[in-house]
């Protein structure tokens, strides 16, 4: 199946979008970006030249990925999540050649309003709160929230908040209430036990 863009979207010649690909209403995706398969753009999206999408993601009304954002597999954007490329911004000063690099790594999400200062990488399954303020990398799994944002728990890959203390000690170990994985943390990482 091939991607369907709204009547009223913009999609730039040269931008590359995977099957299944839907672009809402009043969006506009540039021409260097690449998209993955069975991607939701909701609507007023835009999306950068230099912009990598991977498979599965949703991205929720009023957001701008800007150039330097790399989204990979099954990251969730919610409405108005704020991402930015430039550090230190000033109208008069051309700093194209600054830009820093955003990663958001496979099965992340990044909740409402939720603003992504440029540099940082989300780690795999990391949920971040409505309204946060990333201004640093976010382990994977990690539960954040707040101005700016701290880690307050850990997420399971299915979105659920897991039992046990930000800074438990290695070796401690919880269950995801809804599928029944098991996760252990090691060195302050949190890892699936096959």
């Amino acid at each position: 199946m091939t991607a369907w863009v709204h009547p009223s979207s913009v999609v730039d010649e040269g931008a590359q979008l995977g099957a299944d690909t839907k672009v809402w209403h009043f969006s506009h995706v540039c021409s260097g970006a690449r998209i993955g398969a069975a991607c939701s753009l909701g609507q007023n999206v835009f999306v950068g030249n230099e912009v990598c999408i991977g498979d599965g993601v949703k991205i929720q009304n009023n957001v701008s990925v800007y150039d330097a954002v790399t989204l990979e597999d099954g990251v969730f954007v919610g409405p108005s999540a704020v991402f930015t490329n430039v550090h230190n911004p000033r109208a008069t000063v051309v700093r194209k050649h600054e830009y820093r690099r955003t990663l958001v790594c496979q099965g992340a999400t990044l909740g409402a309003n939720c603003t992504i200062v440029c540099g940082s990488t989300i780690g795999a399954y990391a949920f971040v709160g409505a309204g946060a303020v990333i201004t640093k990398d976010v382990p994977a799994h990690a539960l954040m929230a707040g101005v700016p944002a701290r880690q307050i728990g850990w997420m399971s890959r299915h979105g659920e908040k897991l039992a046990l203390p930000v800074k438990a000690g290695d070796g401690a170990e919880a269950t995801c209430p809804a599928t029944g994985e098991r996760y252990r943390l090691s060195g302050g990482h949190l890892t699936l036990i096959a």
